[in-house]
């Protein structure tokens, strides 16, 4: 069981990405402000986010987002005066190397001007606490389904700091399966929210998509449905996109399921998470929460703004890793290619 602090006042900033973001947690766990800035409407014309422009736009709107969530949670100020907060975390990698550069230079400006700790968080570690964030006291171990548009991972925990991974994707990301397909139909972006929009009109039996590796272990390939829907969609151009989106989207959520339950099953978890944005969709969380309950296995299912990318979940990871580890050194750089760390 988590040993929840009740002081300990942490900033936190992500910028990982497309989403600005800052937060103040107290304790770990008690969100006071969680401010998000969002940058779909700069890549939507370009059907997926555009490196570049994503640097740029987090710098013209991080200090204002910065400044908003320590506004909102009370902790309003003039330089040169301190905010009465206690550390500033932020998001060092996985991600888009601009974009991280962004937020870590700024947290640690921050950190060294106010003569706070500095704490780097890996974005992933950061996304396995967003569930704790809604749902206090779990059951270690826990197992984790982290779906995104850049990561698609299973991961028993066992408390803070403490993985093991079980399996992950050996392709594209269940998130890039929804982009890409999403792109190929023509629907827009982001894509998740697209297919499902375009799924709830569709018969998810409209085609017999396959379901890579269903039974193999505890990895997953989401590369071959892709080439299916690109495929079926050429053989039969008078299929409704309602029809395609409805069987793809059922397609990733079989397969995500089958492979989260049977990695609880292997390592006896006492409870079962969802996160990232690819649990914002709701046929997963439904599906998933349905098995769990007639298998009378706990389901957590993080709050719709815990499932996207957000700095409170930055600001729990970095609270409870400066109680563990200690702050990071105002060196420490962007990583773009930072990988959880596991246990041996």
């Amino acid at each position: 069981m988590i040993e929840w602090g009740a002081s300990g006042v942490t900033l936190g900033i992500e910028t990982s990405c497309d989403e600005t973001a800052a937060a103040v947690v107290i304790g770990g766990g008690d969100i006071r402000s969680s401010v998000v800035a969002s940058q779909v409407d700069v890549h939507a014309t370009f059907g997926g986010v555009v490196p570049e422009l994503a640097s740029r736009a987090h710098l013209e709107v991080l200090t204002v987002v910065v400044q908003r969530a320590l506004e909102e949670a009370g902790l309003t100020f003039q330089a040169p005066e301190v905010p009465a907060i206690d550390a500033v975390a932020a998001t060092v990698g996985p991600g888009l190397v601009g974009s991280l550069l962004v937020g870590v230079s700024e947290a640690k400006a921050l950190a060294l001007a106010w003569g706070l700790p500095f704490v780097g968080v890996n974005h992933l570690e950061g996304h396995l606490f967003a569930a704790l964030l809604d749902h206090r006291d779990l059951p270690w171990p826990l197992v984790v389904l982290l779906v995104s548009g850049g990561h698609t991972v299973l991961i028993s925990m066992e408390g803070p700091g403490r993985y093991r991974q079980l399996g992950q994707t050996l392709d594209d990301a269940a998130g890039e399966a929804f982009d890409k397909v999403a792109r190929f139909l023509g629907l827009g972006y982001p894509g998740g929210p697209a297919i499902e929009a375009a799924a709830a009109s569709g018969d998810p039996q409209a085609f017999a998509f396959p379901r890579a590796m269903l039974d193999e272990g505890l990895d997953l390939s989401f590369s071959g449905l892709k080439t299916a829907v690109v495929h079926a969609v050429r053989r039969s151009p008078e299929a409704s996109n309602a029809d395609v989106a409805a069987s793809f989207q059922q397609a990733v959520v079989d397969v995500l399921v089958a492979k989260a339950l049977r990695g609880a099953e292997d390592v006896g978890a006492g409870g079962l998470c969802l996160a990232g944005g690819v649990a914002a969709n709701e046929l997963l969380r439904a599906s998933l929460s349905a098995a769990c309950e007639e298998l009378r296995l706990p389901v957590y299912v993080p709050s719709l703004a815990m499932c996207t990318d957000n700095a409170a979940m930055v600001a729990a990871a970095g609270w409870f890793q400066l109680r563990q580890r200690g702050p990071s050194p105002l060196d420490t750089g962007a990583q773009p290619n930072l990988r959880l760390p596991l246990l041996p």
